[in-house]
């Protein structure tokens, strides 16, 4: 079960980048669940993605010399889920229904995600040059943050420009 869920139920097996298509596919997974239960659900998913990241990754790599294995994508999703609470809340708190999810809502998230998740500027480089499972996660979070804020800050510039 740990295997299972570190790689993302498989989607870490995908290639080229398999990053990028955990992202992918948590975007789609954020989006229905925004529809589902709006920000209290995408809230709660994130939770359990980051609690059940830690675990497994860190059953999974036991012993291994490589905590950080291409494959492990649960660090993906968890990140992207944070940037999409960002999201999810902004259109919960203006009193959105669940249905209504601009693109650029979904888009912007992913790419800074992305961006910082590659980058690793400051607190993401060292959370990722850690040695251990906890590192595995880490550098995710931390990108999810970053994409999270900037997001926001994203949106506050283009609202407050229209």
């Amino acid at each position: 079960m740990d295997r299972l869920i570190a790689t993302g139920f498989g989607l870490g097996y995908l290639r080229p980048a398999s990053g990028t298509w955990a992202s992918a596919a948590t975007i789609l997974l954020g989006y229905a669940l925004h529809r589902i239960g709006h920000f209290p659900l995408v809230a709660l998913a994130t939770v359990a993605a980051i609690l059940a990241g830690f675990w497994s990754v860190r059953r999974w790599t036991a012993g291994m010399a490589d905590k950080d294995r291409s494959e492990i994508v649960i660090d993906e999703v968890a990140g992207q889920l944070i940037a999409l609470c960002a999201t999810s809340a902004g259109f919960w708190f203006a009193g959105l229904p669940p249905d209504v999810v601009p693109w650029p809502g979904l888009v912007v998230p992913f790419v800074l995600f992305r961006l910082f998740d590659i980058w690793k500027p400051w607190i993401i480089g060292r959370a990722d040059r850690r040695a251990d499972a906890a590192g595995v996660m880490l550098d995710d979070i931390w990108a999810g943050v970053f994409a999270a804020v900037c997001s926001v800050v994203a949106a506050g510039i283009s609202h407050g420009l229209m």
